[in-house]
Order: C-alpha cells, then structure tokens, then sequence
C-alpha cells in the first residue's frame, strides 16, 4: 500500500480511533473474531530503504498488541477452534488466532517467547522449498538488489530497462515500479525467471535468504513438539497460485501437506495461500482447497471473522499485524473490524 491510497487508509485509521467510533462499530463490524496474520517479528533494522517493512513488526509493538488483548479478555484460540467454533457456531466471547506466513526463524527467536509467555497458541504457515532450502524469496531478493546497486538493469517486455538507484528516492521508486511489474506477468516460471536472472546479473546469492532467514526442518520439528504451536501448510514454493493451471495448484497444495507430514509426522488441516490477495488467490483456490480437505485456508484479504464464515472455510480473511502501522492505536482500530468494514464497503463476506 503505498501513496495515496496509503495515506487515505492511515488518515481512515485515525479518524475511528480519536473519535472512538472504532468502539461503537465493533458490535456491528467486529464479528466473531479476528485472524491476525504476521511474518516477521523482530528487532527493527536501520536504514531508510525498506519497501518490505510491511511484513515486520518489532517484538515491542507485538507484545504489546498481546498484553492488550489479553487484557481485553479476548479468547486466543489456535485454527483448529476457530474451525470448531465456526462449525458448532459457539461463540462465547469474540476471539483471536495467531498465525504466521513462511517460517521464518524470528517466530522462533522472538515472537515464540512472547506467546509461550501468555500460554498464546498459534499457527505457523511452512512454504516446505523454503525448509529444504531451495525456495527463492525474490521480494527480499529485490529489495537487495535495489538497495546494493545505484545502477539496476532488467529486460522488461522485450526491452532492456535502466533503473537510477543512487538515493532512497529513487531506490523506493525503482523497486516499486519493478515489483509492480513482476505482479503482473503472466506466469510463475516466467517470473521467477527473470529474478535469477536479475539476482544473478547484481551478485545477489538468492538461495542464501532461506538458509539466513528460514526454519531448516530440525527447527522445525523441535518447534512443533509445542502443543502451542500449529504447523500449517503454505505450498512448496510460494507461488502466486492465480497464475498456475489446476494441476499445478493441486500438486502445490497437496505436495506441500505430504511433506509436513512426512517430516513432522502430522497432516496439515490448515492453509496460506502464498500472498494472498485477491490477484494471488480466488474461487479457484478456495475450491480446490476443499477438495483437497483442509479444514481452512486463509487468505490476506482483510477482514474479521463473521458466523457465516462457516459456509467459506477456505477463504477466510485475516487482519495484518502490519510494520507499516506499528501503533497501538492502529491495531486496536484493526482488530476491531472498524478499519477493514469500511475498506470491505461494510460487506461481511469478501469471498468472490
């Protein structure tokens, strides 16, 4: 979320919190409860080039998110509640799920003490490439290539394109034009393609970024061992699903949750779909996610969670704990559902 739109979102936030009306809406737009969903927890990094601050959160600000809601007397309930509760349609008080996408080590080094400190259960979402260390984690990949190089060049549509990278202006401005790009083609393979080709070209090792930042399969199983903790799947390797056939979107899903289980010795009920959006993830996804028999799957769309949530178990919508609004007033105008009824035009389902 960038510009505009950003700006008129965060000034949105703002508005519900010092007028409280985020307090006299949650009745009517809070539901039942509230997905939150994060990747990385851990201490702030310097430097003012970041495109990808949105996924980070300081161990700071999440405890500080937790203590709040703790006191709150929200329920923190692990997926497989929140699947029961939707079922048996129980819903004593409102409630909470933690989940986190990737797994990255810092859930373990930072976010994972926070949690066991407040008997929190929660949900960790295993892209299974990354744990084997052969995914490609090509949005961190670019940031640093971006942020290396005063001079970034790629081909783009059969022409051969110059990015000045000399200051943070422009460093912002290429890796937004070029990610934007990136979203946009067609296919996966084609994507993933030109990021070697970029990494390569700029002496970006992007294998080292899983093997730096990710979960190996050892961390892992002694992880799960927790009865805190969830392991859920997040496909083999990250892909945008939108932009795989069928076949390949099944084999995605389903390769991912045998090896889990192959390795951790439990099935997966649960689901990410990598990115999320609504670009990334839609009817097809939610459908075959079904059939495949995951209890749930969610998705990055915002929202909280409503009773007749029960009939979309497979698109279910989450809150960010974003790095982008790392205020307490933010996430209590969040969490509440005021914010995210009023970006959904105060629709309750956003499943189409």
């Amino acid at each position: 979320m960038e510009g505009a739109r950003y700006k008129l979102f965060r000034a949105a936030i703002e508005a519900l919190y010092f007028s409280g009306a985020h307090r006299m809406l949650q009745p009517i737009l809070g539901g039942v409860g509230a997905i939150l969903t994060l990747h990385n927890v851990r201490p702030a990094r310097p430097g003012q080039f970041q495109p990808n601050r949105l996924l980070e959160v300081t161990p700071k600000f999440f405890e500080g998110v937790i203590q709040r809601l703790h006191r709150s007397g929200a329920d923190f309930v692990s997926m497989d509640e929140v699947y029961r509760r939707l079922k048996e349609r129980e819903f004593p008080r409102r409630f909470v799920s933690i989940t986190f996408d990737d797994g990255y080590r810092d859930t373990h080094e930072f976010a994972y003490p926070i949690l066991k400190k407040y008997d929190v259960p929660f949900t960790v979402y295993v892209a299974t490439s990354f744990a084997d260390r052969v995914g490609e984690l090509w949005w961190l990949a670019l940031e640093v290539v971006v942020a290396q190089n005063e001079l970034v060049e790629l081909r783009i549509d059969g022409r051969d394109r110059r990015f000045e990278c000399r200051n943070v202006k422009e460093k912002r401005t290429a890796f937004g034009q070029i990610y934007g790009w990136l979203r946009q083609i067609k296919t996966e393979d084609e994507l993933r393609h030109i990021m070697r080709d970029l990494t390569t070209r700029h002496c970006v090792d992007m294998a080292a970024f899983c093997r730096d930042l990710c979960m190996d399969w050892k961390e892992l199983t002694a992880f799960a061992a927790d009865p805190l903790v969830t392991i859920g799947a997040h496909t083999v390797s990250h892909p945008i699903l939108s932009k795989l056939d069928e076949k390949a979107v099944r084999s995605e899903l389903e390769n991912s949750r045998t090896m889990i289980e192959t390795v951790l010795g439990a099935r997966p009920r649960h689901l990410a779909y990598p990115v999320g959006d609504r670009s990334a993830a839609g009817p097809r996804e939610f459908k075959i996610a079904a059939e495949l028999g995951f209890k749930t799957a969610v998705t990055t769309r915002p929202g909280v969670i409503f009773h007749q949530h029960v009939e979309h178990l497979t698109a279910l919508p989450r809150v960010s704990l974003n790095g982008n609004f790392q205020q307490p007033r933010f996430a209590k105008v969040l969490i509440s559902g005021a914010a995210t009824g009023l970006w959904n035009g105060f629709r309750r389902l956003n499943v189409a």
